[in-house]
């Protein structure tokens, strides 16, 4: 269903809420008549005017629900995408941070490849095209949540809830003019996640929509159609999509990331209550 004004405003002003107290809402399919993609990003849209109002300043952006494997597990089949905030990201200095959980709810971790934009990217580019707007390249961590109950929601419910944006937190950065064939090296890319020293997770670049390069192109041609207001801009940071599962966090965990691309660094993220 599509939403009118007064329930688009009304629908971000209970999100907001809910993301401040890290609380759980109904997802706005449950409701009669559900709400479908243009209203949800329109919920995004005024999110991201609410977070402007109060200070908050949009770094980049993340795409969500590339990865193909997890699709059938939460039900969602499409990419989506949203800002990520200064006060949610983070470049770090080295390849090592801590993490306070407060704020977040039900939260989960997945390991990505993150981009930082030299040129803004155009709608119609061919890959090369592309890569030639990137200056960087650097493994990172998203921290995923949601705030319906036990991830339980529709696609739209996605977009509207902040694209489950939750954390971002980006490694050592890598100039992009090292790599010749960097779509190529980043589908080939494998990444293993470990928690505590245990294996839980691996996964292949090429399971984002067939490479992080493949997922970027498919951003901007998907916000172009969708969300023709949004654009991405030069100096700004995307993080692409999970290599492998989410996996939920408490504190307490060291995890880690290994990569096959030597030019990339694996990371480690300590969780901690506050």
């Amino acid at each position: 269903m599509k939403l009118d004004a007064g329930q688009i405003d009304a629908l971000a002003a209970t999100l907001l809420a809910a993301y401040d107290e890290a609380a759980c809402v109904p997802p706005p399919s449950a409701a009669p008549g559900g709400i479908d993609t243009a209203s949800a990003y329109a919920v995004g849209e005024r999110l991201r005017q609410l977070r402007l109002a109060r200070g908050e300043r949009p770094v980049g952006w993340k795409i969500g629900f590339t990865n193909r494997g997890i699709w059938q597990r939460y039900g969602v089949y499409e990419p989506m995408w949203a800002p990520v905030w200064n006060t949610t990201t983070e470049l770090l200095g080295g390849a090592e941070c801590t993490l306070s959980l407060a704020g977040l709810s039900q939260p989960r971790l997945e390991p990505e490849v993150v981009f930082g934009l030299a040129k803004t990217p155009r709608v119609g580019m061919s890959l090369q095209q592309l890569r030639d707007c990137i200056e960087w390249v650097a493994p990172g961590f998203e921290v995923v949540h949601t705030h319906f109950e036990g991830w339980r929601f529709a696609a739209p419910d996605t977009a509207a809830d902040f694209a489950l944006h939750g954390r971002l937190r980006v490694g050592p950065r890598v100039a992009a003019g090292d790599w010749a064939h960097l779509a190529a090296d980043l589908s080939a890319l494998t990444v293993e996640l470990a928690c505590n020293g245990e294996v839980k997770d691996r996964g292949q670049g090429a399971i984002v929509l067939d490479g992080p390069l493949h997922a970027l192109h498919a951003m901007v041609e998907a916000m172009a159609r969708t969300t023709p207001h949004w654009h991405l801009q030069a100096g700004e940071v995307v993080t692409t999509g999970t290599i492998t599962d989410a996996w939920p966090l408490v504190p307490g965990q060291v995890w880690t990331t290994r990569l096959s691309e030597p030019r990339l660094t694996g990371l480690t993220l300590r969780t901690m209550a506050a």
